[in-house]
């Protein structure tokens, strides 16, 4: 696996700590899997840090002490970052580190800590007065806008995804079971050099294709039928997703009517996306291509989702969340963001064409990530 140098966490820690004072804290307990490993290349079951305005501390248990040492003690590894074994347990451990340094107010990932560990360290905590703060975003906030490397991976796991997914095309039989066409899936995601799936491969034909979230299952394929394709990879931890529908020989007026808009909707989606856009714009632009199709109430999820270390994260390209503290449909494109466009439409009982791609808004616009031909494709 490779990883990025450890200079880079250095830049990485000193952007996140530059965000301390808007956040009212000193130190910042990051407990989120993908928030530990883009400030610290280390990966695994368990683990934490406590980032401080001056040091941080990866702590690990028993299981993984000799592996996070090394790890530090090589080129990955953060210049300064110190090995913390968990004695204990990882709340005490913590408690025991927070107090050592000083630290206080400590900042926590609100959406990353149960409400159990939250009241023990608090009850904790307060025997020393210091205060725990909930925050959301401050790693994230980094995360959304990809370096050089990262965007160099997201390329690579593009191209790898998209002969995947040609081969697969290609591969389609009436006759096939879908859960049998999804196994020959994941084990050319690996063939091909990935971790594993980002997500649970999606095979859905005839009217399972009405579903936007199909588990492949016993049916077998059929001529005449429409077939969905959803699958994504893991290079390096990055993430890549990508979807295409296909049909088992001559389409019918409907599934290429179906299609047509959902390849419009896809279309204009793109022509908006550019630094300064918001993410509003493009799902909306996508929305009204399908609604003028009349097929409106069947698109029934946003139009797009970010890539990175988790296969769904910001930004996402949909309407607006009234629980976030940011309308997300009043997010402003930036160069570096990756996410998909993929619209859908599905009725049920009928079936459903959904088309994805992977992207990254790039100064003037942006760039395609993944590269299989979007018309409807008959096998």
């Amino acid at each position: 696996m490779s990883l990025i140098p450890g200079t880079r966490l250095l830049a990485r820690l000193a952007a996140l700590r530059s965000r301390f004072d808007g956040a009212g804290v000193s130190a910042l307990l990051v407990t989120d899997p993908a928030n530990v490993f883009y400030l610290s290349n280390f990966r695994g079951t368990a683990g934490m840090l406590l980032v401080g305005l001056d040091r941080a501390s990866l702590i690990v248990d028993a299981r993984y002490i000799s592996s996070a040492t090394a790890l530090l003690e090589s080129t990955a590894g953060c210049p300064g970052m110190a090995t913390v074994e968990v004695t204990g347990s990882y709340e005490e451990t913590l408690v025991d580190l927070v107090v050592e340094r000083g630290a206080d107010p400590v900042g926590f990932e609100s959406r990353h800590v149960t409400v159990g560990r939250h009241d023990w360290l608090v009850g904790a905590l307060a025997e020393s007065r210091i205060e725990l703060l909930r925050t959301t975003g401050l790693v994230e906030q980094a995360r959304v806008v990809k370096d050089a490397d990262e965007l160099e991976k997201l390329r690579d796991a593009g191209l790898r995804i998209s002969r995947v997914m040609s081969e697969a095309l290609a591969g389609l039989r009436p006759g096939r079971q879908e859960r049998e066409v999804a196994a020959d899936i994941d084990r050319a995601i690996q063939a091909v050099g990935f971790e594993g799936p980002s997500f649970d491969t999606i095979v859905a034909g005839g009217p399972n294709t009405a579903l936007p979230h199909a588990r492949p299952g016993q049916r077998e394929l059929e001529a005449g039928d429409l077939v969905l394709l959803d699958f994504g990879g893991v290079l390096d931890g990055y993430c890549v997703d990508l979807s295409r529908t296909a049909s088992l020989g001559p389409p019918t007026g409907e599934a290429m009517a179906w299609h047509r808009a959902v390849c419009e909707g896809h279309a204009a989606a793109l022509e908006v996306v550019r630094p300064g856009a918001t993410v509003g714009e493009v799902d909306s632009a996508a929305r009204l291509k399908i609604e003028q199709h009349g097929l409106g109430e069947r698109f029934v999820h946003g139009t797009g989702h970010g890539l990175g270390l988790e296969v769904h994260e910001a930004p996402r390209i949909g309407k607006r969340d009234l629980s976030a503290l940011v309308p997300e449909d009043e997010v402003v494109l930036e160069s570096g963001m990756v996410f998909t466009i993929e619209p859908g439409v599905y009725l049920p009982s009928r079936g459903g064409v959904r088309l994805e791609d992977d992207l990254a808004v790039t100064s003037t616009g942006y760039e395609l990530l993944t590269d299989v031909p979007r018309g409807l494709c008959v096998v």
